[in-house]
């Protein structure tokens, strides 16, 4: 489906559960290269495992949503929670919602839950808390191997012709002088619903400073779950222990 936002069309999907518990919806952020196609079944696996209505959309730029002509500003992750998501909210008319944010989506899932008391909980997964030389290195590898013959067509698979833009908006924003110094910092303290920070052990984006950070310095209860063997897709890669890990610590969360 296709939701009008001030910025343009942003394209939605929605999953309902076999049986629905009623219980507050889960809205879910996509990474640097995502969108809604690309969280592939474990949308549908997670509103039937947790008995919750599921949303994810594409953020305007990215897969099915509107074009965007110019990149991404430097403030782009507190920009998803000031200017974009709002809009998103009150078109889905979400009263009380929990948000599952993977990598970046992950950042912005704190920022929106910092300035929304509405949010009932935030799942992060991969999360980015700063700009690690981890970060930036394996964003630099990344670089390289989109630009070997025939890598830019895989992304677009997903993002049709705004693939080479999708590229850009992650390498030339996160490698940039001027973002060098982002953190979630301004944001976390003011965060006041249940925080669980998931993170692989062999994440190639970030160590596991990321999800210490996110846990130890948000305004509420906030717990971390390391995965082993784990890089940075936990979702699919270990698909059972992220569900597993989500019900239980969505279990009293209305």
């Amino acid at each position: 489906m296709k939701i009008k936002i001030h910025e343009g069309e942003i394209h939605l999907k929605k999953w309902e559960p076999s049986v629905n518990s009623g219980a507050a919806p889960i809205v879910m952020l996509h990474d640097s290269l995502g969108s809604v196609e690309l969280w592939r079944d474990f949308p549908e696996i997670l509103a039937n495992e947790l008995s919750r209505t599921v949303f994810a959309y594409d953020r305007l730029g990215f897969g099915k949503s509107d074009a965007r002509d110019e990149l991404p500003s430097k403030e782009f992750v507190e920009e998803e929670s000031i200017t974009f998501f709002p809009q998103i909210k009150e078109k889905l008319s979400l009263n009380k919602y929990v948000l599952f944010g993977h990598s970046v989506g992950g950042g912005m899932a704190i920022n929106i839950a910092s300035r929304d008391t509405d949010c009932l909980a935030v799942i992060t997964v991969s999360a980015q808390a700063f700009v690690e030389d981890l970060t930036a290195n394996g964003i630099r590898e990344a670089k390289k191997m989109f630009e070997q013959p025939g890598q830019i067509e895989r992304l677009e698979k997903w993002h049709g012709s705004k693939a080479k833009w999708v590229l850009h908006a992650w390498t030339d924003v996160w490698l940039s002088d001027e973002f060098k110094n982002w953190s979630l910092e301004p944001a976390i303290s003011n965060v006041q619903c249940p925080v669980l920070a998931i993170h692989g052990d062999r994440d190639e984006y970030g160590s596991k400073a990321f999800p210490e950070f996110i846990s130890t310095r948000t305004g509420s209860n906030a717990e971390m779950l390391i995965i082993k063997d784990c890089g940075h897709m936990p979702h699919k890669e270990k698909t059972n222990e992220v569900i597993r890990a989500a019900k239980e610590f969505l279990k009293n969360v209305a």
